[in-house]
């Protein structure tokens, strides 16, 4: 079998995995559709944290920007959103969304959050991308903490009190099986865009940029656009997710859910880590190793989860420094990727590693 059709295969098995899950461990749809969130999560920190060399810790942004206008569009369709707030969702027997509304609203919602999330990061990036190192770093962290100060004092969309998201009609069924292939369609979209994108001449810029940005800038790249550019194709699926992740949590918390820097924020960053940044499957083994071992954790450690998972976390990433992908390369380099060797004048040559 050649390696073409060995892809095909693995892909197409996963596929199937992915879609038979829910019938197959129904008590787990939704850690599964959280799974499949956290694995957009990494991929989308490691465009511009690993691909890019741009370490933000402020992408937790554009996920609650996004959770919060799907949202908001979904209720704004039918009803006042100050009044609706001020009810604090006001029980499906105040608020009804049947089900064309509650799609219209769902289908109306998830574009609005990647395109405001989008925006965001246009107009941030702008600002914020001309740092490096450190600084760049520093400043992601502040705009996520501010982030959610804003939204914990804005009474328009609920503040501290949060937002409770519409209530489904019944007709809907089980919603954690529900969002769980929302997820599990825009993790694997995410997949296939950036796997896309790193094959193409700005896959290859925005490498150029991590191994030395001013000599790309010297060799012509106007390496500022195409920071922002990738901040931007980043926040649009984290939009999306947040508006899924919205719906799914059923309670959308300013500081908790939406801005979590302390969560989601530094959970983007160790997924892409524990698998090995700047790949592509990396982020994505990451998010699953992640997951089961924060699952595992707030089963059987009640009390000592984050204590345990951070214990995890710190001997992984000391016995593993390149990430599991990493590790595995090293181990069996016929196996398991491929390096790409580039210059800026856009061509490429593969050799195994």
């Amino acid at each position: 079998m050649s390696d073409a059709h060995k892809k095909l295969a693995g892909r197409l098995a996963i596929l199937a995995v992915g879609l038979a899950a829910p019938f197959l461990f129904p008590a787990y749809q939704s850690q599964m559709a959280e799974l499949w969130l956290f694995v957009v999560f990494a991929l989308t920190w490691d465009l511009a944290g690993g691909q890019m060399g741009y370490n933000s810790f402020g992408n937790v942004v554009f996920l609650g920007i996004g959770m919060y206008a799907c949202v908001l569009t979904q209720v704004g369709l039918l009803y006042d959103i100050g009044i609706y707030n001020g009810a604090r969702g006001g029980g499906s027997a105040t608020f009804v969304f049947d089900l064309p509304h509650y799609l219209e609203g769902l289908a109306l919602g998830l574009p609005v959050g990647a395109l405001l999330a989008a925006l965001a990061a246009a107009v941030l990036g702008a600002f914020v991308l001309g740092m490096r190192g450190h600084y760049f770093a520093i400043c992601t962290l502040g705009l996520g903490v501010a982030a959610g100060e804003v939204a914990n004092s804005w009474e328009w969309i609920g503040a501290g009190s949060g937002m409770v998201p519409p209530t489904p009609p019944q007709v809907i069924g089980d919603l954690s099986r529900f969002y769980y292939y929302f997820a599990f369609a825009l993790a694997a979209v995410t997949f296939l865009v950036l796997g896309w994108l790193y094959r193409t001449r700005f896959g290859l810029a925005i490498n150029a940029i991590r191994d030395d940005e001013d000599k790309a800038e010297a060799m012509g790249l106007q390496t500022t656009r195409i920071k922002v550019a990738a901040w931007v194709i980043a926040a649009v699926f984290l939009g999306v997710s947040g508006g899924i992740l919205g719906n799914l949590k059923r309670f959308i918390d300013p500081i908790d859910t939406a801005f979590s820097g302390a969560t989601f924020g530094v959970w983007m960053v160790l997924m892409a880590i524990l698998g090995g940044k700047g790949t592509l499957w990396g982020p994505v083994i990451g998010a699953v190793l992640f997951e089961v071992i924060k699952e595992a954790t707030w089963t059987y450690l009640l009390g000592w989860q984050r204590v345990a998972l951070g214990l995890l976390i710190v001997i992984i990433v000391v016995f593993f420094p390149q990430g599991i992908l990493g590790w595995l390369r090293e181990r069996f380099p016929d196996r398991f990727g491929r390096r790409v060797e580039a210059d800026l004048s856009g061509t490429a040559e593969e050799t195994a590693r």
